[in-house]
Formats: structure tokens, sequence, C-alpha cells
């Protein structure tokens, strides 16, 4: 007869043999996703903050042209160059980019919001795969 002498496994060695679980190719093309996802979301945070910030000195300059006189001409600037505009055509123009630019912040927010949905379903689905093994926080 053999002698079969089964070594009794550590408790740490228990945990780590439980926490050692497979990474399918499903499971590392949503991984990939995920970073893709989330590099996205960065680029679009600063574009973001970008047009924010353009959005506010648009702002500050219609609060600045609401003290000018009726009959002033005031500088415009359009591409890299300057055009001196009666008021109401450059609250007009300044309207239009106004417009525009709450147009593109509201393109971005939507896209954002579309990628950080994305970025939840895949979390839900990875944590529930590999659970604390795996670290997904941003």
């Amino acid at each position: 007869m053999m002698n079969l002498s089964r070594r009794m496994l550590t408790k740490e060695e228990e945990d780590a043999a439980g926490d050692e679980i497979e990474v399918r190719r499903e499971d590392q093309d949503k991984i990939n996703k995920f970073s893709r996802l989330h590099s996205h979301e960065l680029i679009i945070e600063e574009e973001l903050k970008a047009k924010n910030k353009e959005k506010e000195e648009l702002d500050d300059i219609t609060t600045e042209l609401e003290l000018a006189d009726e009959d002033d001409v005031v500088p415009y600037k359009i591409g890299d160059s300057f055009f001196q505009l009666p008021l109401a055509q450059a609250q007009e123009l300044l309207g239009i980019s106004m417009a525009k630019i709450e147009e593109e912040i509201g393109e971005l927010e939507e896209k954002m919001g579309t990628i950080r949905e994305e970025m939840t379903q895949l979390k839900v689905e990875l944590y529930a795969r590999f659970g604390k093994t795996i670290n997904l926080e941003t």
C-alpha cells in the first residue's frame, strides 16, 4: 500500500488559493474597455472645464457690454483679429457665441453621462466576477 500523506494548507494559503480567479478573454476585454472609457472621461472632463471657463468669460463680457452706451462702438474679437462693431451687433454675436458654447457643453455633458453609465455597468460586472481582487476606482 502506498502511503499518501496530505499536507494541510495554512489559512493564508487557502485565502490565496480562493482569490485566484482565471481572467478570461471577455474579462480582459471588459477591463480594457473600462480603461479606455476612463481615459476618454478624463479628456472630456478637461474639454468641459475649458468650455465652462469660456462660458464664464462670455458671461463677464456680456455683463460689461450691458454697461456700455447704445451708440458705442466696441472691439469684438473674431479669430485673431479685433473689429470695431456697434454695440448691438457685438451683443448679437456674443449671444450667438453663448448659445453655441452652451450647446457644446450640453453635448460634452451628455457624452460624459454615457461614459459614466458604461463604466458603472462594467464595474458591476467586473466586481461581481473578481470581488475585492480588482480595483477599478478612478
